[in-house]
């Protein structure tokens, strides 16, 4: 079975360390970027199954990595997390193409259902 390739965006290095190895632990290929700028960066190289994309970054936030992400896969699957969500913030999101918005401390089992619905989602779209 091909593995779920998995971004994971946050700033909080101890949180994208600790996150990562639990997706790896569960089957998911995962590749971490600390800001949106390494994001794109990975995204113009490699294809991802979900993008699970921090809110609030110093410089260019989720909101702006978001919009950059969509710009060169108008298709990428991206669950928001934050741990200072808004409802106003959480609604620009899905408007804006995010597949969810989800607060900190998400939990693990919700997070890889989301993931699991982005790659079939994904897988879906590579058919059409």
């Amino acid at each position: 079975m091909i593995e779920d390739r998995v971004l994971v965006v946050d700033d909080e290095e101890q949180f994208v360390v600790a996150f990562a190895k639990r997706l790896g632990a569960r089957g998911f290929a995962v590749e971490t970027a600390g800001s949106g700028e390494e994001a794109l960066e990975a995204m113009r190289h490699r294809r991802f199954d979900a993008v699970v994309l921090d809110l609030a970054m110093p410089g260019m936030d989720g909101i702006a990595t978001l919009r950059a992400l969509q710009d060169i896969n108008p298709d990428v699957q991206v669950v928001l997390l934050t741990g200072r969500g808004t409802v106003k913030k959480g609604v620009e999101a899905m408007k804006l193409g995010a597949m969810d918005f989800l607060e900190k401390p998400v939990d693990i089992e919700v997070l890889m259902d989301k993931i699991r619905e982005a790659k079939a989602k994904s897988d879906e779209i590579m058919q059409i």
